[in-house]
């Protein structure tokens, strides 16, 4: 039965989300476009259909329990909520590691990867209000994020993370925490290959970035769940997939050279921090009694 489950849920939700981006591609929607927005939101809630339709259609049990659709604060609220923007910031510092990145205040590098989407008085308009700006840009990014976060960027989370943590966490549960977080990974990673291949997150490499993308999904998936398992709570772990969404950027805005593949979280130098915060978190869990389980 739960090997039913995960086999219906991977297929409609990879079938509906890969139809919804091939329909939109052929209607002309592309990358950084308003339209391509609406066509990403709008995919990011389908898993979350998906969930609720074999929850209640197929499985006829309850949403509220079973998906950890609970608002019961704790202290792991506090981890999803604040560990992206440090995952971000370090990366910052990870990423100036690498031959021919520099550090950049004036955000040269991040204007010059948007000079080739946005318009040319766009960008005169950004670098005047970084003159201006009285405090540097990365810091109100990191305020907005960090209000966004947990609240409108945690929204459209939620439209993942009730599938993939929710549903599909439930459904393989039974193969224990490592090997349920990277199944998950996995195909949370390929599930994104439509929209990378539209440019997003890897516009320089769309084609080595869906590959980028599983490997990055990979590296979350233990975090994630081990946020949705702590805090008993999918919307915990709604709140730190907002949270990294609304952050993540902040790695980029400070450095120049490097590509997509580098730089930034989604880059070389993310997945480095990203190793680093899962080797911390193995340490923990190998301390814990033996049985433990952040679920119990």
């Amino acid at each position: 039965m739960k090997r039913k489950g995960v086999f219906l849920f991977i297929g409609l939700t990879f079938f509906l989300s890969w139809l919804l981006a091939g329909i939109a591609y052929l209607m002309g929607v592309r990358y950084n476009t308003p339209q391509a927005t609406a066509v990403t939101t709008g995919y990011m809630f389908l898993p979350m259909i998906v969930a609720i339709l074999l929850q209640k259609v197929r499985d006829k049990q309850p949403l509220v329990g079973p998906l950890g659709i609970s608002f019961r604060l704790n202290r792991w609220w506090l981890l999803a909520w604040l560990l992206p923007p440090a995952v971000s910031l370090t990366t910052i510092g990870v990423s100036l590691l690498f031959p021919g990145v520099r550090y950049s205040p004036g955000m040269a590098g991040m204007i010059e990867r948007f000079s080739s989407i946005v318009p040319p008085e766009q960008i005169e308009a950004i670098e005047l209000q970084i003159g201006e700006a009285r405090i540097h840009p990365v810091f109100l990014g990191l305020l907005q994020g960090l209000a966004a976060g947990p609240t409108i960027n945690a929204v459209a989370g939620f439209g993942e993370e009730l599938g993939w943590r929710g549903y599909l966490q439930k459904e393989l549960r039974h193969l224990g925490f490592y090997r349920s977080s990277l199944l998950i990974g996995l195909a949370w990673g390929f599930w994104h290959a439509p929209i990378i291949l539209q440019g997003h997150n890897y516009p320089e490499h769309p084609v080595i970035g869906i590959f980028m993308m599983v490997v990055w999904c990979m590296l979350l998936a233990p975090i994630f769940s081990f946020v949705r398992d702590s805090a008993r709570s999918s919307i915990a772990a709604a709140v730190i997939h907002g949270s990294l969404n609304a952050t993540v950027g902040l790695a980029i805005m400070v450095v120049e050279g490097g590509n997509d593949l580098i730089v930034g979280v989604t880059g070389l130098s993310g997945f480095i921090v990203l190793a680093a915060v899962n080797l911390l978190l193995f340490l923990y869990i190998k301390t814990r009694p033996a049985g433990w389980n952040p679920a119990t």
